[in-house]
């Protein structure tokens, strides 16, 4: 009978090449930018300011405080609990979200504004991975209150960037009716 030959192996490689430079061409730069902005703002103001000793810095209050804060759970403080047990279960939930949100998006196709989104929440994720493992705890430090409500928690730009990230995903999914944008090269048929 005849058969097909296999396809050569620097085929499956050009392939393989292709398909890592799509995907880690956008995701990769945008959570690294989000990681650097992250870890940089922290530094600047955590170390640079000694915020973590002076404890809180009006910068334009009560718009903006710099108001230190050492968070064991997740966002706000919700879950917080002063085990190894609960920081490293911290850290392994972060990186398999991490994991299946580039594997979601690159599996449904959502284009470009859905890579930037997973790259911000990727990079916000890691960026806080970073302190649990350096620290034991994320550095929280921005405060913002406005307009008579007072506002008790302290977050930091890995907050915002897994925030906006994830807000992103939502919208660009949902723009694309839930099912991801057709891959480059595809075609979908026309009724």
């Amino acid at each position: 009978g005849f058969h097909t030959p296999p396809k050569p192996p620097w085929s499956i490689w050009a392939k393989m090449k292709r398909n890592f430079r799509q995907i880690v061409g956008i995701i990769l730069p945008v959570a690294l930018a989000a990681v650097a902005a992250d870890q940089g703002s922290k530094l600047a103001v955590v170390q640079g300011l000694d915020l973590a000793t002076r404890e809180s810095i009006d910068v334009w209050p009560p718009y903006l405080v710099f108001h230190m804060a050492w968070n064991q759970g997740i966002n706000f403080g919700l879950f917080a609990a002063e085990t190894e047990v609960a920081r490293w279960g911290l850290i392994a939930l972060a990186l398999v979200i991490s994991a299946w949100v580039w594997i979601w998006v690159r599996r449904e196709g959502l284009g470009v504004w859905g890579q930037v989104a997973a790259g911000l929440l990727i990079g916000g994720a890691l960026g806080n991975v970073i302190d649990r493992l350096f620290y034991g705890a994320v550095q929280d430090f921005l405060n913002m209150s406005c307009c008579g409500i007072e506002n008790p928690f302290s977050f930091n730009l890995a907050d915002v960037a897994v925030f906006v990230g994830a807000l992103g995903l939502v919208v660009v999914n949902s723009l694309a009716g839930g099912k991801g944008q057709p891959k480059p090269g595809s075609r979908r048929k026309t009724p």
